[in-house]
């Protein structure tokens, strides 16, 4: 648990980091959700785990993501299933990118150097 909660962390870490080079460069949130998908895109297939704001967390693999951040899962199960029964039944779901409140990933597939070199990239496009 101590482990997750690290990992968390440091991935809270990167995003607050890329989020201040965001407003240091000055630039939009457009290219900051492109920058994610283009991220997400790259995990299709991998196991994830995407807590809800309604504090809600479904395990299952990513099937597909959208410009909008909007995510598909397949074989999912939820970490909670006594408090949520009526989902033991679903095996795919889609979720809504504006109730998604933090996407846990795999830390071996997580390549934080390439994550930071991408943000200063598009960083140093929008300013020229």
């Amino acid at each position: 648990m101590l482990l997750l909660y690290i990992y968390k962390l440091y991935i809270y870490i990167y995003i607050y980091i890329y989020i201040y080079i965001l407003y240091y460069y000055n630039i939009n949130i457009y290219i900051f959700l492109q920058l994610f998908y283009s991220f997400f895109k790259s995990l299709v297939g991998k196991d994830v785990v995407v807590e809800l704001k309604n504090d809600l967390s479904i395990c299952g693999t990513l099937h597909s993501v959208d410009q909008y951040l909007n995510i598909k899962l397949t074989d999912i199960s939820v970490t909670d299933p006594e408090k949520y029964p009526h989902m033991l039944s679903v095996k795919n779901c889609f979720i809504r990118g504006s109730v998604v409140r933090y996407v846990q990933l795999p830390a071996d597939e997580v390549d934080t150097q390439l994550l930071q070199d991408a943000a200063r990239k598009e960083a140093m496009q929008q300013k020229q």
